[in-house]
C-alpha cells in the first residue's frame, strides 16, 4: 500500500433543497431519437444514489490503484456500510491504521485486498493485520 493514497470522507446532505433538472427518458447513445417533449423532472442525487441513507457516505479517491475498475484519482465513491462484504466486491477498507479502496478476494483460508492496477501488489491479510471493512462501493462519480 502506498502512503500517498488517501481518502477524504463526506456525509450526504439529505437536507439540501438543491433540485437538479432530470430527463428520465434517457438519451440515445446510438442513433439520435426524437425527444419526448423534453419533459423535465427534478432529481436529488443524495436520495437517488443512497438506498440506506443512514449508512451511506461519500469518499474522494486519491491515487490510481483501482484504475482498471474504472476508479481514478479524484473520483467520488458512494459507499454503503449496510452491505455485507462479499468476494469480488469493491470495498473501503481500514487496514493497519490506513484507509484504502480495494476489491475483496476470498480464497481458501485467505483474504486479499486486490488493486486493479498492475503497478500495485495485492495485500494479503493475515492474523497480524488489523482489518475493518467500512463499506461497499455502490457508485462512482467522475469528471470526464
Amino acid at each position: 500500500m502506498k502512503k500517498d493514497q488517501k481518502l477524504s470522507f463526506y456525509k450526504p446532505n439529505y437536507e439540501s433543497k438543491l433540485q437538479i433538472p432530470f430527463i428520465p427518458d434517457g438519451v440515445s447513445a446510438g442513433f439520435p431519437s426524437p425527444a419526448a417533449d423534453f419533459m423535465e423532472n427534478n432529481i436529488d442525487l443524495n436520495k437517488e444514489l443512497s438506498e440506506n441513507p443512514l449508512a451511506t457516505f461519500y469518499i474522494k479517491v486519491k491515487g490510481n490503484s483501482m484504475i482498471d475498475a474504472g476508479i481514478e484519482d479524484q473520483d467520488v465513491l458512494i459507499v454503503d456500510r449496510s452491505i455485507e462484504p462479499q468476494d469480488n466486491k469493491i470495498a473501503i477498507c481500514f487496514i493497519d491504521g490506513e484507509f484504502t479502496v480495494k476489491r475483496i478476494k476470498l480464497q481458501k483460508d485467505c483474504l486479499y485486498l486486490m488493486p486493479e492496477n498492475s503497478n500495485y501488489t495485492p495485500i494479503k491479510v493475515t492474523e497480524e493485520n488489523e482489518l475493518i471493512i467500512w463499506g461497499i462501493v455502490t457508485y462512482v462519480i467522475k469528471r470526464i
